[in-house]
């Protein structure tokens, strides 16, 4: 059996939501308890569909303009609803 490396496939969204997140929301001071960006990602993440990809060079290749843009648009809605649920919903203090 030949040798698969998977490692190579990624969810095309998880970059875009990870660069959202550090664009808008790192330098937040309410959201620099451990672990908040990481929350506020998975809660986006699932908001949104999976578009999966080997290459990031293949969705920027295989997409519309349009579909970019709905896609950039979808990722700003769900990081900013999950930022928002993140920001009504603090942890307790992490000791």
């Amino acid at each position: 059996m030949q040798y698969v490396n998977f490692d190579s496939v990624k969810n095309y969204y998880e970059s875009l939501v990870f660069q959202h997140i550090c664009t808008h929301y790192a330098a937040e001071p309410e959201f620099q308890q451990p672990g908040t960006l990481e929350d506020i990602a998975c809660l986006a993440l699932n908001q949104l569909p999976s578009r999966y990809v080997r290459f990031a060079i293949d969705a920027s290749f295989y997409l519309s303009a349009d579909e970019q843009q709905d896609m950039h648009d979808a990722v700003r809605k769900a990081v900013d609803k999950a930022a928002e649920y993140v920001r009504s919903h603090p942890k307790a203090a992490v000791l």
